[in-house]
């Protein structure tokens, strides 16, 4: 079953961040998106030809989120967006995180 095939799961917390190992094995499933935060975040840059593809896309984004019930950090302007997203409850990486970034790729790489 592939990352976008997936839900996300409600984490309730005091369970640990994923590890910088099984992190970084699971980022060669996203192309694209890198570990930043010292390994306790993902995130993507994404380019687009003018504000209103940046809005939309965003606005996309933001239905995943609330479908998946897991809400990513989003900056966008003219022309970008970018989206980071961790587990907030555990201050780092859960698979919930590669769930919605596969999700949130799927949007411009069908």
């Amino acid at each position: 079953m592939t990352l976008t095939d997936r839900t996300c799961e409600p984490c309730r917390g005091g369970v640990p961040p994923m590890d910088r190992t099984r992190a970084g094995e699971m980022l060669n499933q996203l192309p694209g998106w890198e570990l930043v935060d010292d390994g306790k975040k993902l995130r993507r840059h994404f380019k687009f030809k003018n504000f209103s593809q940046a809005t939309d896309f965003v606005n996309h984004v933001a239905e995943i989120a609330n479908t998946e019930d897991h809400h990513p950090e989003i900056r966008f302007g003219y022309g970008f967006a970018e989206v980071e997203t961790y587990t907030h409850k555990i201050g780092g990486l859960h698979e919930n995180d590669f769930i919605l970034a596969a999700k949130v790729s799927h949007i411009v790489e069908p």
